[in-house]
């Protein structure tokens, strides 16, 4: 019997970093997730697919029940070693899924091309954590870790607000439909950010007085959700990106790549990579192809709402 299990993807528009140490953080869904469907196998073995957004397979092997149970040590980090190792997390927490099956034939397929960094793992986690029966929360921390808005994405089709309270997600849905959504649009850089690398850069440059730093955070997360005109919307946002220069000590992506941008321009998620969000009075697709960066995708295309 064939069973399928979709999540959706994310962006981050506030929070960046800083909800790891228990700011909120502004989290929006995509319209673009990705599905796992499982279909019964034999062997004690998994025969595993996965497909990116073109239909090309981008990854392929077999993953054997007995590695799944003991876990194996991971001597590098290829996909085989870490889907090993999420499964192997999965089974610490319910090995009935293993332990009651023949086997299993898995194919994953990716509503976004993988290397936009909307959630590929996220959205695997969550769906892997749906077919197990098991907290997608307590999965990802087990074995990729980091904050869990994410999976609070994955499993959400709104807007939300997103807080980590004593190492405990804490997810309220938001409001968020103001008329100037038709003035935000999001830029890919061409090239994907290592979420990990980004957060050790993090945790060795975040400053001492950070009850502070998050306390103005949570202050500009308000502002950027209430904002009913671009002008404060925009403010708001550049507010956000001058707090996580002065943080990160890097330049914003405007004063990095996009000097003479007319408009605002914020970092989405870990600096330096995946998408960027641009607020522009008119369409700024000319602007950015120039630049070398061809997909830019408006807002009501991109997100769930």
């Amino acid at each position: 019997m064939k069973k399928t299990f979709y999540s959706n993807g994310k962006l981050l528009i506030t929070g960046e970093y800083l909800v790891l140490d228990g700011a909120k953080a502004f989290a929006l869904p995509t319209k673009m997730g990705q599905n796992l469907i499982i279909e019964e196998g034999s062997r004690k073995k998994i025969i595993w697919k996965s497909y990116d957004a073109d239909g090309s397979i981008w990854f392929e092997d077999t993953l054997l029940f007995s590695d799944i149970s003991k876990g194996v040590a991971a001597e590098n980090e290829s996909v085989k070693a870490t889907l090993t190792t999420i499964l192997h997390e999965a089974f610490k927490l319910n090995p009935d899924f293993i332990l009651n099956s023949d086997g299993y034939i898995i194919t994953t397929e990716l509503g976004f091309p993988k290397s936009w960094g909307l959630g590929t793992s996220s959205t695997l986690i969550n769906n892997i954590a749906q077919w197990s029966l098991i907290d997608a929360f307590t999965l990802l921390k087990n074995s990729f870790g980091g904050s869990g808005y994410d999976i609070a994405c994955a499993q959400n089709d709104t807007p939300i607000v997103y807080q980590l309270k004593n190492g405990k997600p804490v997810i309220k849905e938001a409001t968020f439909n103001p008329e100037f959504t038709q003035n935000l649009y999001f830029v890919y850089l061409n090239k994907k950010q290592s979420s990990k690398t980004a957060i050790a850069a993090y945790n060795m440059n975040k400053k001492n007085n950070l009850p502070r730093t998050i306390a103005l955070n949570d202050v500009i997360t308000s502002e950027v959700l209430n904002a009913s005109k671009i002008q404060s919307f925009a403010s708001a946002i550049q507010k956000h990106e001058a707090q996580m220069s002065s943080i990160l000590e890097t330049p914003t992506i405007k004063e990095a790549v996009f000097p003479d941008f007319n408009g605002v321009i914020k970092s989405l998620g870990a600096w330096g990579g995946d998408f960027v969000m641009a607020i522009a009075t008119k369409n700024p697709s000319d602007y950015f192809i120039s630049k070398g960066y061809e997909t830019i995708i408006p807002y009501e295309e991109m997100i769930l709402s």
